[in-house]
């Protein structure tokens, strides 16, 4: 590398990192966004909350899903309706059984539930146009709109959760608090993603980081703001909201759907929040590499609009980014090395209240240039999936569109 482009790509790199570190909404700062931090108001007012699994072949977690839903302790009216997604290994029957027991070992049924208060609900076919979680739950809401209409008593949130993650006790408790106090249409929590194998520990805190990077949380709340986003595995909605939008059928077809129903909400005006959590935490584990790389693949190119010139341009951000810094450490030149040094300590340095949030040593901050590289790859792997026709590969669906 000769000496000017070596200078020109450290003053690059040195100035993606102060924009970053000082400018970009301070996303590193975990702790600004932490709801556990948050003391819970006394709330007079508990609206009527509808809860929303879609649910496809969650056997291994169903249970525990289950479970903690029926043991939230909100004071107010609130019911749990899973929807099947054409499930072929017993998922609904598990669903069935667990809250049964959960019901037969405490008689609270206005909090917790009969029939009506747990009902789960079969997909019909998934049809053209929709990705298959939307799918599910807008069938959940369907269902719900339905009953209101015959019987009364329309829900005021609906509270979206994934079939895989296990809730504390609490937590409807505080998002309907913050919602209620902050006057919010959208609230959400990224919950705590497993991070106990080799692969989670390298590359799981980084998909935190790289995603709040993508959606800072203080901009996500700011209505002067474009910046819209979402956590889709702990959300919550208001009625309202969703009906002003015209219901999910406004994202049928979104891969992100979290955060494009994020964006829906608050270009119609809507207020918005985004928070994370170790309270509630996610069931799912990855073994390995390839488990984590096809979760990052299923959506990496959609973020990019299915474009080759924006899948250019990122490869060559990432590298400007994450890798240069590195390789600039072992130049001759002065200035370079010195760039180069302060992008590095910036990089570690904002990458490391991540680690702790995750309780890892403060040594893994240093392979965010090698994670980086391997998301990366996950990224032009995605998009050749795309140009395959094979883009958007979740649970034996291909869900992205073809390509043109």
């Amino acid at each position: 590398m000769s000496g000017s482009v070596g200078l020109g790509v450290a003053v690059l790199s040195a100035g993606i990192w102060v924009y970053l570190v000082f400018f970009r909404g301070a996303f590193w700062r975990l702790s600004d966004f932490d709801d556990d931090r948050r003391a819970i108001s006394a709330e007079q007012k508990f609206p009527r909350v509808c809860a929303i699994v879609p649910a496809r072949n969650e056997a291994a977690t169903i249970a525990a899903t289950v479970t903690s839903l029926m043991q939230q302790d909100y004071p107010g009216e609130f019911s749990v309706a899973v929807v099947d997604d054409h499930s072929n290994d017993g998922t609904s029957q598990i669903a069935r059984e667990t809250s049964a027991r959960a019901t037969s070992t405490d008689g609270d049924v206005n909090a917790r539930g009969d029939g009506n208060r747990f009902p789960i609900y079969f997909a019909e076919a998934l049809q053209t146009g929709w990705t298959g979680k939307l799918w599910a739950l807008n069938e959940g809401v369907r269902h719900v709109w339905a009953e209101a209409e015959q019987r009364g008593g329309a829900v005021e949130f609906f509270w979206f959760t994934d079939a895989d993650i296990q809730h504390a006790p609490d937590t409807l408790r505080r998002l309907v608090a913050r919602a209620e106090s902050d006057r919010l249409d959208m609230a959400s929590l990224m919950v705590l993603l497993r991070a106990r194998t080799p692969p989670e520990k390298l590359l799981i805190p980084a998909f935190v980081y790289f995603f709040l990077q993508l959606y800072p949380p203080r901009w996500i709340a700011d209505p002067k703001t474009r910046t819209a986003g979402a956590a889709g595995g702990c959300l919550l909605i208001r009625d309202s909201a969703l009906r002003r939008i015209g219901g999910l059928t406004a994202v049928r077809g979104e891969l992100i759907d979290d955060c494009m129903l994020a964006r829906a909400v608050k270009r119609a005006g809507g207020r918005l929040w985004m928070g994370v959590t170790r309270s509630s935490a996610s069931l799912r584990d990855y073994t390995g590499f390839a488990e984590i790389r096809d979760v990052i693949a299923r959506t990496a190119f959609t973020q990019l609009r299915y474009s080759a010139p924006l899948l250019f341009l990122t490869i060559v951000a990432l590298f400007l980014t994450y890798l240069a810094p590195v390789a600039l450490l072992f130049t001759g030149a002065n200035v370079p090395r010195t760039l180069s040094i302060i992008a590095c300590v910036l990089m570690a340095a904002s990458f490391l209240p991540t680690i702790r949030y995750y309780c890892l040593s403060p040594a893994w901050a240093l392979l965010l240039p090698a994670v980086a590289a391997f998301y990366a790859y996950a990224t032009l792997l995605s998009a050749v999936r795309f140009w395959l026709g094979r883009g958007g590969q979740w649970k034996g669906r291909a869900q992205a569109p073809p390509c043109a």
